[in-house]
Order: C-alpha cells, then structure tokens, then sequence
C-alpha cells in the first residue's frame, strides 16, 4: 500500500486534469476493463520495469509509477511454512502437513500464513519498506512430487501422490488468499510448474539438467496437482531451472501456454526461478545470448523475472520489441495479469472497503496462531512403531534421558524457508518433554547435526541410568535441502552410532523420534526389539516440544493425543528399490507403480495410532457408473480403544484388465476423523468421476468400460508392514 502523506497530492495522482476518478481506480467498473485501462496508460519502458523483477535489481521491489500513483509492489516473497526471513510464526514443514491428511489443518495453516504476510505488509510499506519477504504475493505453495528418497527439498513438498499433493495445495491456497468476494486477503503461487523433483546437485546440477517425460506421465502424475491448484484460485505459477523433454520451462510455450493456460484455465502470472532466463544460455547453452532467450520467454508467456544475483534479462525486452522479435501486445497482455492481482489484493481501491487493510501486527504470534502450530505439529506424527504399547507413557517418569543432536537444536527443527526463530514462542523436544519425569538427563552426543564429532560417553551413561530412553536423531536444511541432495540413506556422521550406543545401554527400549524430511535407513531400529516405538516427526516448526508433550504421554485426566499421521512417501528398504533420480519415468517409483524388490520398509500412507480401528459394512454407490459419475463410499469405522483417536480413512482404486497402463493402485479419496472408542461412526466418502478416467495416447483422458476395485481402511491394501486394522474390498462397473 502507498501512503502519501498530502491529500492533495494524492487526489492529484488519483484523479485526471478534469477530476474524474481514473478508470482503474473506479470500483464501479469490473476488473477486467480496469486492468486494460491501467495498463493502456503505461508506456513500454514502465510495462517492462515492471516484468523484470524489481525494475531489474536483485531482490527489489517493482518501482513506482508516479505519473498514474502507483506505488512499488514487492512480489517476491516465501510462505512455504511461514512468512520466510520474518518475525512471523513458524508452522511444520511443508512435507509434515502433508502427511497429516488434514484438509482442515493445512487450511487453517494457509488463513494464518496469509494473515500473518498481509500485516507484515501493511506494517512494513507504511514505513516505506518494500524489502525481500515483505510482499503480499507468495511463492508457495511447493508441490512436485517426492519421486526419489535423496532429492534434497523433500521436505518442502507434499509426499509423492497427486492426489493428495492436491488437494492438500487447495485447502492451503484457499486458506491463504480468503474467501472474501471481491480481495485476496494473499496470493498463493505454486511452484515448480512442469517437472522440478530432483537433482539439485547429484549426479548432475539442476542448472543444466534435462528431464524427459513421456505426456502418460506429465498427466498422470506431475501435472494434476498443479490443475488442482490453479482450480484453487492460484494467482502465479513458478517455473524452473530444468528443461522439459529439451527445452527450457520458462520458455516452454506447451507447458505454459498451450496446458496451463488453454487447457487448465490458469488466469495468472509466471515467474522465473531466480535467474532462469541467464541460466537458460549460461548452463543449458540452449540459447546464444540473452536477447534470444528474452524474446522466447515472453513469446511463450513468461510474466514476471526473478533476476536472482543476475542483472535482470528482461531489461532487454525493451530492444526485442525495437527489433520485432517481440510484439507490443505481447507485452500488453503479459503485464496484466500482475496488475490483475494487485487490484484484488485491494492497491487500488479505498481501503475501507477491504476487509483485509487493517490488520495489525499483534496477529504475529497471536494465541490463536501458536495453537494453531502446535495442532499442526501434533497432525503431521507419523507413529512408525509401538512395541507392545510403549507409547503413550502412562505416569510420571522417575529418570528420564533425552540424547541426540535434535534434541535441543531449535534452527533444525525449523526446516528450511523458515520465518525468523523466535525462542520465546518455540520449545526443543528437551524444553517440552522436561516435566514428564522428575529428573532429566540430555546429551546431545555431538557438536551439531552433522555428528561428524561424537562422544559416547555421557550417551552412555545417561541411557544405562534412565527409566525412559528418547533419542533425537535428524538433519538440517543444509544437508537435505535446496542446492543440496544426499549421497546415501544414512544417518550423517555419527548419528546411527550414537542410536546404537543408547540401545545397548539401555535397560528398556528406547523410543526414537526421527526430525528429516525424506526417508532414512531406519531398518535396524525398526527391526530391533531394543527400540520400542519411532515416530516420525519431520520439521515440527516452533512447537515441536509442545506437540511432543501432548502427544508422548497421557496427561492427568487420562487422556492423550494419539498420533495419527500417515507416510506422504514410499519409505524404502534400500536404494535399490528406486529407480535413479535422473530417470523420470515413473515406472517403479512410487506406491502408485512399485516394483521393489520386495515390499517397502513403510509404504505410503502408513502410519500407527494408540487405538484399534476396524472397518465394517462397506456400500457402494452405484455398484454400476456411467462415465461422468461420481461414486460414493460409505463404511463404518470402530475404535476398540484404549484412547480415542483419530483416523485416516483412505480410498484406493485398481483398474482391473486396463487395456492401458495406468497406476496399479491410485489414492481418490481420504478422510480424517475423529473415532470415539466403541463409539463407531459412517464415513462418507466420494471418488469424483475425473479419477475414473485413464489415459489414451492417442485420445487423452478418456472413459472405459470395465471393472474399478476398490479398497477401503486405513492403509494401503496387501503391505507386509501394516497396521493392524483391516482393508475391505469392492467393485464397480464402469459403462462408458
């Protein structure tokens, strides 16, 4: 928001010579001939200051046009978790929410993101400040596919099903800009638009590599969950620094135009990754200079440039129209929908009329927002294991030790794109789990997570004397993270040995408490009678160590929260269960086309409670479908106890006798819920017709006749690691 300080300036710059209102600034008018005014009066060196980001500086804010009173706009601005590089609070990593299968909670996520961004603004522009992270509009939320356990920026995604990625990036993008008519409380962005899973930098540089695609995959696996965001009101899409099938994404006219645009209905603007276009001639060399790429990102639809550290390419489309290589429509058009965003995020109107113009800062952190992160938190456990119910722990603990380099290491608990640590609204696993015993003994083993240094000895000691042993074991950004994919499975330095190490001096089993984003070599602890329970926590975000508290023990009344996460991932036994990272073919990757050898260590959407669930009374509806029909699901969901807690109902479908390839099994629906035990209840589900559908190469997404399987409960069908609760089966009849 501008604020100038003389009425009559900016009457001045908000009316014309004769008075009147400027159209763009006339709410009577709709918002499309608005934007076509505002743009119409912009000369072609202010439309392109305004799509080289920052008017071509690095990380600087869209410059003013005072001439018409338009202040400058900061668009570039990370919301993955919180609001980046700000005071602001910090919610679980993007990787956790998704295996919290929790629509509702991510919503809530999103709605306080958003609200938290919009009073940064308003806060930060009234004092003239248009820095980095002090915009409205935001680069999240991040949704390819975990398609290989090593890519680095596991964690900043939503697990490896469409499906889910889906509809977990529509509750956020929902959340985050409002259901407010007429303004965007925010505006969410997903990224990376195309394929952009892995590498970073093993075994090549995302900066010159190449993924090839067949279109079955584009559409089956990495494009639906971008639809489902751009049918969420999506108002920018990021592209990468990859090459699809050869060329360049951010000059991909397919990909960006003729798909996202025609096809998918997407009405926003694209951005580049920092740095893309140069990268495009630097790296990839698929261009002769910067010119050349300029002409065939605008050509092919490209919006808006992140210049990164680079000096800005799309200064030069100045020069590319001057040569015709670039139309002056062109650049018309490509400027309108930034301008579009602004005016529904409320620049141009009065701000009495938006509800969202007078938020103030005491939401940062508000009550309600730390309660907020602690549900989250709590929602994204995945419970690994529990050995004859060593979880929750029943009454006070006399010694307890907590061991292991997460334990009190607040930084790593945050993930990466992380807001400012603010340890005044923040608890480590030691600061919360502390008052369940009555002494407490922590050591954390090594110098930092890396564990390239480690002393056994207090480790030792402490689990030899505990009554309850606890070990923090995990990463940090740097080590699985943007520009930084792992080598190998394994725990860094010496962490596996200090597990080791606490298992064998203990007298009970310990419990284990995993803070990565992707999948680790756990086998020997799941396999050992040493480790009683693993929870899988992620990147908890600031409540880490209040979730823990509520959720390791049962409190005075007797209750507990009982985890009820599930895998967003495929966790493998070894590597050789993964086809390599450069491969992108989906073919054996993922639950969805898993060939193994053997089955996973834990497949997707596992995932253990403190309670007992058993599935009844399946109904079908219709048992026979015409194509276009949704079918729904009914079933009945018991808890025999002993706590109450909820569960993750999920739906699968197999396509029997395909004439087609197509997923051998595939996620269309999933419910969480509150069972009360011995209290049963009917959860309704619906598969929507579009998960029917397979895929034709030659005719696109088409309807057959034939017969659909369907498997209900709270897992994955036939899995040798499974919960105990039990998956019913049915059919339908497809008539095409």
């Amino acid at each position: 928001m501008l604020l100038l300080a003389c009425p009559l300036l900016l009457l001045s710059l908000i009316h014309g010579q004769t008075g009147a209102v400027l159209p763009f600034r006339n709410i009577s008018l709709s918002w499309e001939d608005r934007v076509n005014d505002l743009v119409s009066r912009l000369t072609l060196d202010e439309m392109v200051g305004q799509m080289a980001g920052g008017g071509g500086s690095t990380y600087k804010p869209e410059p003013a046009i005072p001439r018409l009173g338009i202040g400058r706009y900061q668009f570039d601005t990370e919301c993955l978790h919180g609001v980046m590089n700000m005071k602001a609070t910090t919610f679980p990593q993007a990787i956790g929410l998704s295996a919290s299968f929790s629509e509702e909670i991510v919503y809530l996520v999103g709605e306080a993101i958003g609200t938290e961004a919009r009073a940064i603004n308003i806060d930060a522009s009234s004092r003239g400040e248009y820095g980095l992270c002090t915009g409205m509009s935001c680069f999240s939320p991040f949704m390819n596919l975990v398609r290989h356990p090593l890519w680095g920026r596991v964690q900043e995604v939503y697990g490896e099903d469409p499906y889910l990625s889906g509809r977990i990036t529509t509750a956020y993008v929902r959340g985050m800009q409002g259901s407010h008519p007429r303004y965007f409380r925010a505006n969410s962005g997903c990224k990376v638009v195309g394929l952009y899973s892995g590498p970073e930098n093993r075994p090549v540089s995302r900066f010159s590599f190449n993924a090839v695609a067949s279109e079955r995959d584009l559409r089956l696996s990495y494009f639906p969950q971008f639809k489902a965001c751009i049918d969420a009101g999506t108002q920018n899409l990021m592209c990468s620094y990859y090459r699809l099938n050869g060329i360049p994404t951010c000059m991909h006219k397919w990909l960006l135009t003729d798909v996202m645009r025609k096809e998918y209905g997407f009405k926003g603007y694209y951005v580049t990754d920092a740095g893309a276009i140069q990268v495009s001639v630097n790296n990839h060399h698929y261009y002769k200079s910067i010119l050349e790429a300029v002409s065939a990102a605008a050509n092919a639809g490209l919006n808006l440039e992140l210049p990164g550290q680079s000096t800005s390419a799309y200064l030069q489309l100045t020069t590319a129209v001057e040569r015709g290589m670039v139309n002056v429509s062109t650049i018309v058009e490509l400027v309108k929908p930034m301008f579009y965003t602004r005016m529904r995020l409320g620049e141009f109107d009065p701000p009495e009329l938006n509800p969202y113009s007078n938020i103030s800062l005491s939401v940062v952190e508000s009550e309600i927002h730390q309660e907020i992160a602690i549900q989250a938190a709590m929602k994204t456990f995945v419970l690994l294991k529990n050995k004859d119910g060593v979880l929750p722990l029943k009454s006070k603990v006399g010694n307890l030790a907590i061991l292991g380099p997460l334990a009190n290491n607040l930084l790593a608990l945050y993930g990466n794109y992380n807001p400012v640590v603010l340890p005044q609204y923040a608890k480590t696993p030691l600061q919360g789990l502390t008052t369940l015993a009555s002494k407490v003994n922590y050591a954390s083993g090594c110098n930092d997570p890396f564990c390239a240094h480690y002393n056994s000895s207090d480790v030792k000691a402490y689990a030899a004397d505990a009554d309850v042993v606890i070990v923090c074991l995990g990463t940090v950004w740097q080590y699985e993270g943007e520009d930084s994919d792992r080598s190998h499975l394994n725990f860094p330095g010496y962490q596996a040995q200090l597990l080791t190490d606490a298992m064998a001096a203990s007298k009970k089993p310990v419990i284990l408490l995993l803070f990565t984003g992707g999948p680790y070599d756990i086998a020997f602890a799941r396999n050992s009678d040493q480790v009683g329970a693993i929870i899988q926590c992620f990147f908890p975000g600031q409540a880490t160590g209040e979730a823990l508290f509520r959720t390791l023990a049962v409190d005075q009344f007797g209750g507990v929260v009982s985890p009820a996460g599930r895998s967003p991932y495929t966790w493998p036994k070894s590597l050789d269960q993964v086809p390599p990272m450069v491969n992108y073919s989906m073919e054996g990757r993922t639950y969805r086309y898993f060939k193994g050898p053997g089955q996973p260590l834990y497949p997707f959407g596992y995932g253990l409670s403190y309670a007992r669930f058993s599935y009844s009374d399946l109904v079908i509806d219709p048992s026979t479908v015409k194509a276009g029909a949704n079918v729904v699901i009914n079933v009945t969901v018991a808890n025999s106890g002993p706590y109450d807690s909820e569960e993750v109902v999920q739906v699968y479908i197999s396509w029997r006798d395909c004439p087609v390839l197509m997923p051998q099994l595939q996620l269309v629906a999933a419910a969480r819920q509150m069972v009360t035990v011995k209290q049963p209840f009917r959860a309704s589900l619906t598969i929507q017709a579009e998960q029917m559908r397979v895929w034709d190469d030659s005719k696109g997404f088409i309807y057959l006749s034939g017969i659909i399987d369907i498997y209900v409960g709270g897992q994955q069908p036939n899995q040798e690691t499974a919960a105990s609760s039990n998956v019913l089966q049915g059919s339908i009849k497809v008539v095409a």
